[in-house]
């Protein structure tokens, strides 16, 4: 969420238990410092000697261009870039961030996350002041969720009376409001102390009535199975109490909904010693969502809040998340679709996610084979966020 720092500082109450909101990772190496390099209307750049993540494997080296802030064809009249064989993935997409402020995008490009999408942030200019900033991190947001009375959620002095909610007769008016201020899809907190399953139900057939996809927060099994039975479109976070059945597992698969299990933020939960919160849960439930052919979406939980536990810094966590989802199981190659053309399709971003004409040119360029080593992802040398190219170490 984003709000105020002495607002912050009130929500740490309950924050372990329910607010999810954060996670400390071994920090990589951050690259020099960096400057956005802005490119003029129909700027044309060639990248020869590139080999690209094609969603299933690397290409034979290649030449990649960019036209006006999309993948062009011709490369006839173009400045050339020789990348000496280096990796071009598309931009990298963290299906769960928290925005706070202009320095976030500028440290989510900086590690080549191209496109944040953030699950609560209030109020709502907050959100519209990070929309649209050329050359840096493209944003969604789900701006406030839909909160129980006595949440801790709920305690923060700022958040909105009108995420409150009480009964499923506020639902649609819920879904209203937050339509009207320009989110993106609606969250909601199942987590306990929350919402009954009837109030959980009808935010999620009032969302789906007005085309909005539902995010449920959801940290143990119990609540897991209870965002399921409400037909939410994606739930985040996986149970640290215990793995998913594969049974459940299985649900997610046949009902087709999606899972962003934040195993970075998982793992400093579980860090901090607190009874009953065990990281090989985590692991085991992304495992057995991965047996059972369930999707599975890169996220962190990165943000910046003073008073929360632990906390994923803004794109050099997410490097992190993937190493973690290929101990957890999968392979390389599901880890990087994971981290771009299944987010896309899944959040309906249907401009973004592959390197192809016609789509955005968000691009990350790498040094190292990220099918042979995931941590190769860490080594960004170049990124272009719609065109506009980002130059760590310039």
């Amino acid at each position: 969420m984003c709000f105020s720092d002495s607002d912050r500082r009130d929500f740490l109450k309950g924050a372990a238990a329910a607010g999810m909101a954060a996670v400390g990772v071994s920090a990589l190496a951050a690259p020099a410092a960096a400057h956005a390099q802005e490119s003029t209307t129909g700027d044309r750049v060639a990248l020869t000697n590139v080999r690209v993540f094609d969603g299933s494997g690397l290409t034979a080296p290649r030449t990649v261009v960019i036209d006006g802030g999309l993948i062009g064809v011709s490369a006839v009249g173009a400045r050339r870039i020789d990348c000496g064989g280096a990796i071009l993935l598309p931009g990298l997409i963290d299906a769960h961030i928290h925005l706070e402020n202009l320095d976030t995008l500028r440290q989510l490009t900086r590690f080549g996350v191209t496109t944040g999408l953030d699950m609560a942030c209030f109020p709502p200019s907050v959100v519209a002041s990070l929309r649209g900033r050329a050359g840096l991190t493209d944003v969604r947001s789900a701006g406030t969720p839909a909160v129980a009375p006595g949440s801790p959620q709920s305690q923060v002095p700022t958040f909105p009376a009108d995420g409150v909610l009480t009964g499923p007769e506020q639902a649609t008016r819920f879904v209203q409001a937050r339509i009207a201020e320009g989110s993106d899809y609606i969250k909601i907190i199942v987590d306990e102390p929350g919402l009954s399953q009837e109030t959980v139900e009808a935010v999620t057939k009032a969302a789906h009535a007005r085309g909005r996809l539902v995010m449920a927060h959801a940290t143990s099994a119990a609540m897991a199975e209870r965002a399921l039975a409400a037909g939410a479109d994606m739930t985040h976070h996986v149970p640290l109490d215990s793995p998913l059945p594969p049974a459940v597992a299985a649900r997610y698969a046949s009902g087709g909904q999606v899972a962003v299990p934040t195993l970075t933020m998982m793992e400093g939960f579980a860090a901090l010693g607190i009874p009953g919160m065990d990281y090989a849960a985590a692991e085991g439930s992304v495992a057995a969502l991965r047996r059972a052919g369930a999707r599975i979406l890169a996220g962190t939980d990165a943000n910046h809040t003073p008073g929360i536990p632990v906390q994923p810094a803004y794109g050099v966590s997410f490097h992190h998340e993937l190493e973690l989802l290929v101990r957890a199981g999968l392979t390389p190659v599901e880890a990087l679709r994971s981290a771009t053309s299944l987010t896309a399709q899944a959040f309906g971003l249907r401009d973004r996610g592959v390197v192809r004409p016609g789509y955005r040119a968000d691009l990350v360029l790498i040094d190292g084979d990220p099918l042979a080593d995931i941590r190769a992802t860490r080594a960004v040398r170049r990124v272009w966020v719609g065109g506009i190219e980002y130059v760590p170490g310039a």
